[in-house]
C-alpha cells in the first residue's frame, strides 16, 4: 500500500532505449530501468529503426514490470502515466505510446504525453531538488541542439537551434569516419583524452553576429576534408589529436553561444540537458563559464542524460498540473494520444 506521495509511471521508447520508471512527487526516483540496444545497433554503425521497434516490443512489458517491482509498488498505486510521444523514431514511439495507452485503458490511470526534449530538461529537476524556473537551458543531443528560455514548468521558448546537424549527430558522423564506432559521442570523448586539442584548428561556425543558432555541418565537413587531404599525402592520422581538436571546436561553439544567451537574458542559472550533456569537456567548459559569470550551473548525472523514463515521469508530473491535481484534473491526454516523430515544442 502506498503512502500519500504522488506516483508517476514513466515510459520512454523514442530511439533505442526502452525505459520505465516510477517517480514520487515529480523528483524522487524510486526506479529507473533502462534496456539499452547499443550492442545490437553497434554492428550497423547506428540505430536501425525497424530493429529498434522490434526490440521495444520485446522489452516494454518486462521493463515496466521491473520498474514497478524495484519501486515496491503495484499499478493500483500509480496516480499518473507519462509517455514520450515525440519526437523520435515513429515505430519506436508507437510501442511506448501503445503500451502506455493499454495500461491507462485497463486501469483508468490518467495518461500524459511528453515531449522528449521537455523530458531531458526535466532531468535537472530530479538532479537539483531545489531548482525552479525560470532559467536558461542548453539541450545538446543526437537530434537537437537548442538554447531555451524555461519560463515555467510548461512554458519554454526556443532562442536558438541548429540549422543543420545537431552536435550529437556530428559526433556520430566524425566518429564513424575516424573508425571509432558507435555510439560516437562517448568514443570521441574517450579518444580525445589522449589527444592534443590544438593539433588541428577546425572552424567554429558562429553564424550572424546576434544569432543564437548553431551550425555543425561545416565543422564536420572540415574534419572530412582534413582526413582526405592527409591520406592523399600519405600522412599517418593521429586519431586522438583529430578527436580532441574536433571536440574542442564543437564545445567552444556551444560555450560561446551559451555565454551570449546568458548575457542577453540575464538569467542566473544555466541547465544542461541531453545525451551530449555527458561529454566531459562540455560539462567542464560550461561549469567554468558559469563560475566566471557567477551563474548557477545544473547538469544531470550521466544516467539521467541518456534517454530514460525518470525524466519523462518528472515532465509528466508537471504537465499534468501536479501536485495540485491527482487523478481528476488538468492536462491529461485521452486514449487518442498518438506518436508524432516531428512533435513541436
Amino acid at each position: 500500500m502506498k503512502d500519500q506521495k504522488h506516483l508517476t509511471l514513466g515510459i520512454e521508447s523514442s530511439c533505442d532505449e526502452t525505459s520505465a520508471a516510477v517517480v514520487a512527487d515529480g523528483r524522487e526516483v524510486l526506479s529507473n530501468i533502462i534496456a539499452s540496444q547499443v550492442p545490437t545497433h553497434k554492428i550497423f554503425g547506428g540505430v536501425v529503426p525497424e530493429i529498434a521497434s522490434r526490440h521495444h516490443l520485446e522489452n516494454v512489458n518486462p521493463v515496466i514490470a521491473m520498474a514497478l517491482s524495484e519501486a515496491g509498488v503495484a499499478l493500483s498505486d500509480i496516480d499518473l502515466i507519462g509517455v514520450t510521444n515525440g519526437p523520435g523514431l515513429v515505430g519506436a514511439l508507437l510501442v511506448g505510446v501503445a503500451a502506455a495507452k493499454a495500461v491507462s485503458f485497463a486501469t483508468g490511470i490518467p495518461l500524459v504525453g511528453v515531449h522528449h526534449i521537455r523530458g531531458h530538461i526535466a532531468a535537472n529537476f530530479i538532479e537539483e531538488k531545489d531548482l525552479e524556473p525560470p532559467f536558461l537551458a542548453l539541450v545538446v543531443s543526437g537530434g537537437h541542439t537548442h538554447i531555451m528560455e524555461i519560463r515555467g514548468y510548461n512554458d519554454a521558448v526556443i532562442l536558438g537551434r541548429t540549422r543543420d546537424d545537431a552536435a550529437g549527430e556530428a559526433f556520430d558522423k566524425v566518429a564513424r569516419v575516424l573508425g571509432l564506432g558507435y555510439p560516437g559521442g562517448p568514443l570521441i570523448d574517450r579518444a580525445a583524452r589522449g589527444g592534443d586539442p590544438h593539433a588541428v584548428e577546425f572552424k567554429r561556425v558562429l553564424l550572424e553576429k546576434d544569432s543564437l543558432d548553431f551550425s555543425f555541418s561545416g565543422t564536420k565537413t572540415a574534419v572530412l576534408n582534413y582526413l582526405n587531404h592527409e591520406k592523399a599525402l600519405g600522412h599517418t592520422i593521429c586519431v586522438p589529436d583529430v578527436a580532441a581538436s574536433f571536440q574542442k571546436s564543437v564545445v567552444d561553439t556551444i560555450v560561446t553561444k551559451a555565454e551570449h544567451a546568458l548575457e542577453r537574458t540575464g538569467y542566473g542559472t544555466l541547465a544542461l540537458a541531453g545525451g551530449v550533456a555527458s561529454n566531459s569537456l562540455l560539462r567542464e567548459s560550461l561549469r567554468a563559464l558559469c563560475v566566471k559569470r557567477s551563474v548557477r550551473f545544473s547538469c544531470p548525472a550521466p544516467v539521467l542524460c541518456t534517454d530514460n523514463a525518470a525524466m519523462i515521469a518528472c515532465a509528466a508530473y508537471y504537465k499534468a498540473g501536479a501536485p495540485k491535481t491527482v487523478r481528476g484534473g488538468a492536462n491529461f491526454d485521452g486514449l487518442g494520444l498518438d506518436a508524432d516523430p516531428n512533435l513541436p515544442l
